[in-house]
């Protein structure tokens, strides 16, 4: 068994500076509000997260990982877009428990200061380090989140990719010399926790400047996916094309970067959902 990590020998990171578009950051929230006036309103989806992250955390939070079963693990991975096309594979090839282990000690002590990157680290070591299994890095950033909210920011490779130079922080960049043109810049900020906790740091204040002040972490969640699912719309969906398709609804590609395309709406309607066949979270949070 792997060593417990501890706080002993935590060291306060290094914050690193993010020089964001106020411009393109209104034009996203606007954006966002417009479309979600027109299914419902913003708060449907700032609680169908919330929700969503509940039926991770009476799943896994708590040690309760150990022995979470395949089933119910298989439906959390419907909530989850950039993994639930992809962990089949892993399944097949290394077995449920040894992913139930890894999982296992991917939670272990999360609260524990300073171990965000090693413990994401030590996860994706725990499988091929090759292409294929890329998004394991995305699993774990997940896994991380939806139990964890507070602590752990959306951390996903679309919120921002350094090695690839792609995500979120991209399409909000600015750049004195290039402008908001920062196609060919090459963003010089890490892809570590710490980064991640200052890109939420600045859009939560980004957001209370512009008068929301409840369920801000979820409404954080929906600004990135948000600008995200703009990117994909203005690339005629070429990225995650496997994952992700355009269509007319303004919404579309926000609801499934964040699984939401498989949560019923919060409405008193149980038949409507948010897009497709959705399930019904209260039934995820009941899985025993």
């Amino acid at each position: 068994m792997a060593r417990p990590m501890t706080a002993s020998a935590y060291i306060e990171p290094e914050r690193p500076t993010l020089h964001l578009s106020g411009p393109k950051l209104r034009a996203s929230l606007e954006n966002l509000i417009h479309a979600a006036e027109m299914a419902g309103g913003v708060e449907q989806y700032a609680a169908a997260i919330r929700l969503k992250s509940e039926a991770f955390q009476e799943q896994l939070a708590n040690g309760k990982v150990a022995t979470v079963g395949l089933g119910e693990f298989t439906y959390l991975t419907t909530l989850m877009a950039t993994v639930r096309r992809r962990i089949g594979r892993v399944l097949d090839s290394g077995g449920w428990h040894q992913l139930r282990d890894a999982m296992t000690e991917l939670l272990r002590d999360a609260h524990v200061p300073g171990t965000a990157d090693a413990r994401i680290t030590r996860f994706c070591k725990s499988f091929p380090e090759d292409r294929e299994h890329r998004f394991m890095r995305d699993l774990a950033a997940e896994l991380l989140h939806n139990v964890y909210p507070e602590q752990y920011p959306l951390m996903q490779r679309w919120v921002w990719d350094a090695k690839q130079n792609t995500g979120v922080l991209r399409e909000i960049w600015h750049d004195e010399a290039a402008g908001d043109n920062v196609d060919h810049v090459v963003i010089n900020v890490p892809d570590t926790h710490e980064a991640f906790i200052v890109l939420r740091e600045e859009l939560a204040g980004f957001i209370a400047d512009n008068g929301v002040f409840r369920d801000v972490l979820w409404y954080i969640d929906l600004l990135q996916a948000q600008i995200y699912g703009d990117y994909i719309n203005a690339q005629g969906g070429a990225y995650l094309k496997t994952d992700f398709s355009a269509g007319p609804d303004l919404l579309e590609q926000s609801r499934r970067i964040l699984g939401l395309d498989r949560i019923n709406r919060i409405t008193s309607d149980a038949t409507k959902t948010i897009d497709g066949d959705g399930h019904d979270v209260q039934a995820l949070k009941r899985l025993s």
